[in-house]
């Protein structure tokens, strides 16, 4: 085997297991939300429907923004930041902070606003939130 080929194959196993504990991830992620039970609920149709391709991704099928595309990072005005799967009011842009992460960031949601879905993949823990009315 030469030193190309030799790359190649650690790169497509790399990806590989890449792709498989993404795909653990996700499972694991949306097997804990799938048991809870959420008072807005819709086909993925009807999701897709009222969506953006990309919110969809993110909240339907727990996709990620790429740091510094959010529209609402560098949003600084006064009011309430809305789920946009149900229109939940989940924070206040009182609470809103540059976290430094490339996403907008909150210290504190809307009492009762926001579910959290814990994580144990991938070799450590992490807590998703998430709107507690919708799931997105």
């Amino acid at each position: 085997m030469n030193r190309r080929d030799f790359l190649l194959s650690g790169a497509a196993a790399i990806g590989v297991v890449g792709a498989g504990a993404t795909l653990l991830r996700m499972g694991d992620s949306q097997a804990a939300q799938a048991a809870e039970k959420f008072e807005v609920t819709k086909t993925d149709a009807e999701w897709k429907a009222i969506l953006s391709p990309a919110a969809f991704d993110v909240l339907r099928k727990e996709g990620t923004e790429y740091p510094g595309t959010s529209s609402l990072l560098n949003e600084h005005r006064k009011g309430i930041f809305a789920c946009a799967g149900c229109d939940l009011p989940v924070y206040s842009s009182e609470t809103k902070f540059d976290s430094g992460t490339g996403w907008p960031s909150f210290w504190q949601e809307i009492p009762k606003a926001i579910g959290t879905t814990v994580d144990r993949s991938l070799g450590m823990t992490r807590t998703e939130a998430h709107c507690r009315r919708c799931g997105g």
